[in-house]
């Protein structure tokens, strides 16, 4: 193979931000090298990340080369107004009557004064920065991955000052089409500002990156050149064991891990097993419904108003080691999203640590959704609509019956194109 390529990553989440968005860069950046690239990171010294999880930092290659450059972001000056700002960084705030006046004050400055976002501020100095950068390193290849989709604006520009540089432009999510956008309280000027903006970047980069099939498509009907590359798991962070067909615990496990949160809950699967601990004795005495992570006070209040009151395991939230463990000690694991059907291009990552413990996944969204494709791709479990009921029921006593007889098998068929390996290859291919 000839002498590595050079590939220039513009990401403003690097560790030690937590979260899913940061490892889809990490894990690029750790197995583009067998595919004959040489990954740089370019990220802000200074950064105000709304989650941290120092963790990551030790999955980060020993010798990849990280460049940093200082920022100015008005997250500071908005924290001092109102200390909910915090959440804002993380695209969450309160919606509704939730809403005092500092904070509708300060979603519409976010929305109108900061465009496309606070990071705004970065990308004149990164773009004259970079353009050095690029000449003196002979870099041909860059890639910006947003959100904040400002790391965007730093691609567009450099794209016009170098007609010859191939720029990728990875969505980890929609810029307008997301469903918080609705929510910022946009004046017409701002929202056909951002449109214009989003619209450029589409046109103007050699490649859009999509994490879902139905991004990729919308994406192309708005003049984008994209392909799909999903989010993975990564064989290195399973436990080896977890891989290897165990036929359950001692009792028949349904589990749930993550956060989960009102517009997300699966009521007619509580009422399903609700149904089948008060009609199926075998059933009742053998269930354990579990929960990893933060799940909301009224959901689990609701629960323990029924027969599963009995039947609940709550462990709270656990280390990112231990929450692989308990899945592998499951029989069948849980996975929701929100219902509408502008939420069907959402895949969780989730999913794909889901997938690689081979266990049987019961999926909850809106019908036709990108994460129905990839389990009936798999064979890995079944989705439901969020009115299903019968179906639903049927689905758990036949698992159920399965377990009881030894014959709930693992499946892992299909699933090595989700590895990020296979992945990075797939990004190389592309490139």
């Amino acid at each position: 193979m000839s002498k590595e390529k050079k590939i220039l990553i513009i990401t403003y989440y690097w560790p030690p931000a937590g979260g899913p968005g940061v490892q889809r860069w990490l894990k690029f950046a750790k197995y583009l090298p067998e595919f004959g690239w040489k990954p740089i990171i370019y990220t802000p010294e200074n950064p105000s990340y709304p989650l941290l999880d120092e963790s990551l930092m030790k999955e980060v290659p020993q010798d990849l080369e990280i460049v940093r450059t200082k920022i100015w972001e008005p997250y500071q000056l908005a924290e001092k107004l109102n200390k909910s700002n915090k959440k804002f960084k993380a695209g969450q705030f309160d919606v509704g009557d939730n809403q005092s006046w500092k904070s509708k004050l300060s979603i519409w400055v976010r929305g109108n004064f900061f465009i496309p976002d606070a990071r705004v501020f970065w990308v004149s100095p990164s773009t004259q920065f970079l353009e050095q950068y690029l000449k003196i390193n002979n870099i041909e290849t860059i890639v910006t991955s947003g959100p904040p989709h400002s790391m965007h604006l730093i691609g567009l520009n450099l794209k016009k000052k170098f007609p010859n540089l191939k720029w990728i432009a990875d969505f980890r999510d929609p810029w307008t089409e997301i469903s918080y956008y609705k929510h910022l309280k946009l004046t017409k000027k701002s929202d056909k500002k951002h449109r214009q903006l989003e619209s450029e970047v589409f046109k103007t980069a050699d490649i859009t990156l999509a994490t879902s099939y139905t991004d990729a498509e919308n994406f192309r009907k708005n003049g984008a050149n994209a392909f799909c590359i999903t989010n993975g798991f990564d064989e290195t962070d399973s436990n080896p064991q977890t891989l290897q067909p165990s036929n359950s615990p001692t009792r028949f496990t349904l589990s749930y891990i993550g956060v989960l949160e009102q517009l997300r809950n699966p009521k007619n699967l509580w009422k399903a097993l609700d149904n089948l601990v008060k009609t199926n004795s075998d059933f009742a005495e053998n269930f354990n419904l579990k929960f990893v992570g933060r799940i909301d006070d009224k959901i689990l209040e609701t629960i323990e108003k029924s027969s599963l009151k009995n039947h609940i395991q709550n462990l709270g939230y656990v280390s990112h080691d231990k929450a692989v463990d308990e899945m592998s000690k499951s029989s069948l694991l849980l996975i929701t999203n929100f219902p509408n059907d502008s939420s069907k291009g959402i895949i969780p990552g989730k999913i794909f640590e889901y997938l690689a413990t081979g266990k049987q996944i019961i999926s909850f969204g809106p019908n036709e959704a990108d994460v129905a494709k990839i389990l009936d791709e798999t064979k890995a479990g079944k989705h439901f609509g969020y009115n299903d009921f019968k179906e639903i029921q049927d689905f758990i006593l036949e698992k159920f019956e399965l377990w009881k007889n030894g014959n709930l098998l693992e499946n892992t068929q299909n699933i090595e194109q989700f590895s990020r390996r296979n992945l990075t290859k797939q990004l190389s291919e592309i490139l």
